[in-house]
């Protein structure tokens, strides 16, 4: 029988996908918390949906893909937006950036970056809301290898 008193999780790995709302917001501070508690490295990730780009508007203009420099200069923004807050010198943080669909590219980056927990806000939509945008948290829970939690904004 395991003792409750041994450490029976090792968190060494969390991705926190932001779309820089207050749910992900608040989800981030989940993440930052664990990833003080076990000193692990903290990977912040936002995804820029493809969906955004490609696709003719009623002006017939087609928005440009984001190319290399763009997404570098969109880590260095994405880790100048916490760098502010005294919690995340602490913290071991490397930041992603990506295109393409963000429930597919959060799975993606868990698995190649070994991660034992993903932190997400979740915007707790239901409804046709929910039908017409989908929940990428809920996709995550669905399909990730590891385990996931979800943080509502209060």
């Amino acid at each position: 029988m395991v003792s409750l008193s041994e450490k029976t999780v090792s968190i060494k790995k969390i991705l926190c996908p932001v779309d820089f709302s207050a749910c992900s917001d608040e989800a981030l501070k989940y993440a930052a918390y664990l990833a003080l508690m076990d000193s692990a490295k903290l990977y912040l990730m936002h995804v820029i949906d493809v969906r955004m780009y490609g696709h003719e508007t009623p002006i017939s203009f087609e928005m440009p893909r984001p190319d290399a420099e763009t997404i570098e200069r969109m880590k260095k923004e994405l880790k100048a937006s916490i760098s502010s807050q005294k919690i995340y010198e602490k913290i071991n943080l490397e930041t992603i950036v990506t295109v393409g669909i963000p429930a597919t590219e959060i799975i993606k980056a868990a698995k190649e970056k070994q991660v034992d927990m993903i932190v997400m806000g979740t915007h707790g939509r239901t409804g046709i809301a929910h039908v017409v945008v989908g929940s990428v948290a809920e996709n995550v829970v669905r399909r990730a290898s590891c385990p996931v939690l979800t943080v509502r904004h209060p």
